[in-house]
């Protein structure tokens, strides 16, 4: 895996883990890692007060791997992506954000949100709201989980979310395992804090929460609309 430096010159992930201050270490398992972006950003939003998605990979991939004992040889990103027409500001984020990532040799996955009304009550009075959702994303997720545990890749698959859906992907990957006759290991990374409703990790997995400090020292300062400045906090 490779990250583009300032310069814009590609660099060997071993580059990036030393120029992140992280000394050298023995061989350690190989970790995939897959992350949901819009269910890691409400956590984050939830847990640690930010507005806007701010977190940036591969740092924060590279240091909770490193903190386990794993090697992020792998890092998959997935998010939807809402349409130009309908919120300019929030798809150009977006789009250049993913680009961003995929300059520093993360694969990114993205698709459209598609839109629908709801009725919401306020106050007694129904309203109708448009009301975006993603499609095909965990879908996405799940069949990379599992495709790149049958071609050996990884002995570890760290998934950023909480969505229990997973569980059972989880239980898939154990199978495959013992059909291969080694060891793989599942693990779901997520914000801990005060603010966090949800403690918990998806089921069947290792939990790997992480606090305010960590995640801070993984914020994404870059400015990705132009003119328009990032969303107050």
């Amino acid at each position: 895996m490779q990250y583009r430096g300032p310069s814009g010159v590609f660099l060997a992930i071993e580059v990036v883990v030393a120029q992140l201050g992280f000394p050298s270490a023995p061989a350690a398992k190989r970790a995939a890692v897959f992350v949901d972006g819009q269910n890691l950003y409400h956590c984050v939003k939830e847990t640690f007060g930010y507005t806007y998605p701010n977190y940036s990979f591969p740092p924060l991939a590279l240091r909770i791997c490193r903190q386990n004992g794993w090697e992020a040889k792998l890092i998959h990103f997935y998010s939807g992506v809402p349409d130009a027409a309908d919120d300019p500001h929030w798809h150009t984020f977006w789009a250049n954000k993913l680009r961003s990532m995929g300059w520093q040799g993360v694969k990114v996955f993205s698709r459209p949100l598609r839109y629908r009304n709801e009725t919401i009550v306020i106050g007694g009075a129904q309203h109708t709201v448009r009301v975006a959702r993603e499609k095909g994303i965990d879908v996405r997720m799940a069949i990379d989980i599992i495709r790149l545990a049958l071609r050996k890749e990884y002995d570890v698959a760290l998934i950023f979310s909480q969505d229990q859906d997973f569980a059972e992907v989880a239980d898939e990957v154990r199978v495959i395992a013992e059909e291969q006759q080694r060891s793989i290991l599942v693990a779901s990374a997520f914000p801990e804090g005060e603010g966090s409703a949800n403690k918990r990790g998806i089921n069947n997995t290792q939990w790997v929460p992480f606090d305010k400090a960590l995640y801070d020292s993984c914020v994404d300062t870059r400015d990705y609309v132009p003119g328009r400045g990032k969303p107050a906090r």
